[in-house]
């Protein structure tokens, strides 16, 4: 064991130093008389005994700050042991990163895709050569540059050289989603996403005019009322809501930073329309999602109740009603429905183009469908059918036939809409279309839990909404 240095010092003191002349300073040593200093058999003796002292002393010493140093060492080792393993960490600048790209080494210029403009007259504008263009235009299984839309952003990424190469295109196609385009020796394009975040949330609310404005008064995102109005499209006329009327949802919101970028998924949904409950419970079947009623029925029915959507009804069914074009009372065997130009027309239910044609005198350009046997529907005064839409057609639910207009017989814009059964027009407000197949045995424990899970938390939701306009 290797010794302290002052330890080493006391072993090496022998007679032979001692016989050296005495410093000053040993006449202050404890027990020595002065006058003894000067005899030096006496000084000898003397110093030899206290030096032997000094010796175990510094032994003593010694081994007391060895000790120490052993004791620090294994406490060092104990609590490094308690920490874990120890790491080497490389601290090193952090690279901002945008679309996967450290942007901090190029020149990004942001810009927007004017109308009626395509990649070709982007690109060619900052040097890209038709060549590498059409390598791009030839990867449309990955990027379909057919699909670029105008007012969509695009971004440039220019190297900070003197060349200033043009190394990155990037063009969004939404909030998230968005294409990277490599411009190398090879063309190499990527498709990417921007982070987002979901969030439960519940909603509520009462109809004073409509539900859209409803939405809006309440902070709500307006996007619920669209799917709101098609959960319940087969149950509920939203044309006809009332004042009064309240709604309450349990979804999930999709955002980007604080940016909402979608309704990601209602779960729950309780509309209160003249009185009457309407429950909504999101369940998956036969692996196709789909609504379900607390009694475990489709809300999907044969027939929609509308056949298009969120405008207002200017005419109903009636068997004398004055013609606003022949100032005559006579009977009117439909709803018109007036909405602006252009609006989407969709059947109203699965069938097939039985007639499509215009008339003059009366309907315009209009559609008729044959459903089944029983029930036909009809759709006139369009502005201009479907694309390729031609007698013999089958249609599902939803599908779209034309567009509204004013063909024919017509003062302004409106769809008017007519419903047969049996070659009788009935009123299409009043037709109670049957449900599709409800949940099946096998699913009735696991929808039996959706529905433990969602109808107290909607209840609460409800209850609280009343305690807040009790409390006001």
């Amino acid at each position: 064991m290797r010794l302290p240095m002052f330890m080493k010092l006391s072993k090496t003191l022998t007679p032979m130093h001692l016989s050296r002349k005495v410093p000053s300073w040993a006449f202050m040593v404890k027990g020595l008389k002065k006058s003894e200093a000067s005899h030096p058999v006496k000084t000898h003796k003397f110093l030899l005994i206290n030096m032997k002292k000094i010796v175990w002393l510094s032994i003593g010493v010694g081994i007391l700050l060895l000790a120490i140093f052993v004791t620090c060492q294994t406490s060092n080792q104990s609590i490094n042991e308690d920490l874990g393993p120890v790491h080497e960490i490389m601290v090193q600048d952090s690279v901002k990163l945008e679309y996967g790209i450290a942007i901090d080494s190029f020149t990004v210029v942001e810009n927007k895709v004017k109308r009626d403009q395509n990649l070709s007259e982007i690109l060619i504008g900052y040097g890209v050569t038709p060549q590498t263009i059409d390598q791009i235009a030839n990867q449309n299984d990955i990027f379909d540059v057919r699909q670029i839309r105008s007012g969509n952003k695009y971004k440039l990424f220019f190297a900070k050289d003197s060349a200033a190469t043009l190394s990155y295109f990037v063009y969004e196609q939404s909030l998230t989603d968005y294409v990277v385009v490599t411009l190398a020796d090879s063309v190499e394009i990527t498709l990417g996403e921007k982070p987002t975040t979901i969030l439960k949330k519940t909603a509520r609310g009462t109809i004073q005019s409509n539900l859209w404005e409803a939405m809006v008064d309440n902070q709500i995102n307006p996007m619920i009322s669209i799917e709101l109005s098609e959960i319940y499209a087969w149950s509920i006329d939203f044309f006809g809501l009332q004042k009064g009327d309240e709604f309450y949802v349990i979804y999930e919101e999709r955002f980007l930073d604080s940016v909402s970028v979608g309704i990601e998924q209602i779960h729950a949904a309780l509309f209160n329309h003249q009185g009457k409950d309407f429950y909504a419970l999101y369940f998956v079947q036969d692996n196709q999602p789909s609504f379900f009623d607390e009694e475990g029925n489709s809300l999907r029915k044969a027939f929609l109740k509308a056949p298009l959507k969120f405008n207002r009804i200017s005419s109903r069914f009636s068997k004398n009603r004055f013609h606003p074009v022949l100032k005559i009372y006579r009977a009117h065997s439909g709803v018109d429905y007036a909405a602006p130009e252009g609006t989407p027309v969709f059947s109203i239910g699965d069938g097939v183009v039985a007639k499509k044609g215009y008339q003059q005198a009366g309907a315009g350009n209009y559609v008729t469908v044959k459903h089944n046997s029983v029930y036909t529907t009809q759709y006139a005064h369009l502005k201009s059918f479907a694309p390729g839409l031609k007698m013999g057609d089958h249609v599902n639910q939803g599908q779209l036939l034309g567009y509204v207009g004013k063909t024919g017989y017509a003062t302004g814009p409106h769809l008017d809409f007519r419903f047969f059964k049996n070659g009788d027009p009935i009123d299409p407000l009043k037709v109670e279309a049957p449900s599709v197949e409800p949940i099946k045995k096998e699913n009735h424990e696991p929808y039996h839990k959706i529905k433990e899970k969602f109808m107290p938390e909607l209840q609460k939701v409800r209850d609280n909404f009343k305690l807040k306009i009790a409390a006001n």
